[in-house]
């Protein structure tokens, strides 16, 4: 399948020398790893059992050292996210997107369309759960304690788009659009195909956070939750997945990250500090 630019993506500057795709992959990965592993041993963060109380939970009993942790979770995301990363991007390649990022765009489209849609969608995100709680009652989401948030929003913001967006999004790329070629030899259904492509790594987003919901919920299985905190979890998820996975489509993953980014720092870190 030959690289072809998403229907959406114009060439608004010209190509300039960009640094390789993988070396941006490998700076994220980088910076991945630096988050997460200060976030192990910083106030409000994973040792904290202030965190946990934040999020009505009880601390976890942990026996491990502190630096086996810190090095265990940065030996996973630079082994494991490393290897779904590389897959990921060759996987964009066949489906001719862009990958880490699109190499005619420039920082407008890189950073300041992520900014303003990621600011966007959280501010939604706020005004959605305010609504909510009015008519339900419900409590609304547990946030990370500030200013752990941020980081977990940074990580957030590259870990979950390499996995959601870079592989899921842009594996099913690749099956549906090999699939209508068929039915329609004139490329015609490609958009579509996309599309559905990145309703389907929504989904994926969204179920994504079952796990921790239920976990801060005290459930053990999801028909379980509250039908509210349910649909919130599928709806604002899955808004977000959209809105990423279009700028995905259209930028890369360098964009789907900067969308993540702002939106959890608007819903996570700001709206966080008001609960």
């Amino acid at each position: 399948m030959s690289a072809t630019l998403h229907p959406l993506s114009q060439a608004r500057v010209e190509p300039t020398r960009r640094l390789p795709q993988l070396v941006v992959l490998a700076g994220m990965l980088l910076v991945y790893a630096l988050s997460a592993a200060i976030y192990i041993v910083m106030p409000g963060g994973m040792l904290d059992p202030r965190a946990y109380q934040a999020l009505g939970m009880t601390p976890p009993a942990v026996t491990l050292p502190v630096w086996q942790l810190v090095l265990g979770n940065v030996a996973l995301i630079l082994v494991g996210y490393s290897l779904l990363g590389l897959v990921g991007y060759w996987l964009s390649q066949r489906a001719g997107l862009p990958g880490i990022y699109r190499s005619d765009a420039g920082w407008r489209d890189w950073v300041a369309h992520p900014l303003a849609l990621g600011v966007g969608a959280g501010i939604a995100l706020v005004v959605a759960d305010l609504i909510a709680q009015r008519l339900t009652g419900y409590a609304g989401f547990a946030h990370p304690p500030f200013p752990a948030s941020i980081l977990a929003s940074l990580s957030a913001g590259i870990g979950e788009e390499i996995l959601t967006r870079l592989l899921v999004l842009s594996l099913w790329a690749v099956i549906l659009t090999w699939l209508l070629r068929h039915l329609r030899p004139d490329n015609s259904l490609r958009r579509p195909a996309l599309w559905v492509a990145n309703v389907i790594a929504a989904l994926a987003f969204a179920a994504s956070h079952l796990p921790g919901v239920m976990l801060i919920a005290g459930v053990t299985t999801p028909a379980a939750l509250p039908p509210v905190l349910l649909a919130e979890v599928f709806l604002f998820n899955g808004l977000i997945g959209l809105i990423a996975g279009e700028a995905y489509l259209r930028d890369g993953l360098v964009a789907a990250s900067g969308v993540h980014f702002w939106c959890d720092v608007v819903w996570h870190v700001v709206y966080g500090l008001f609960r």
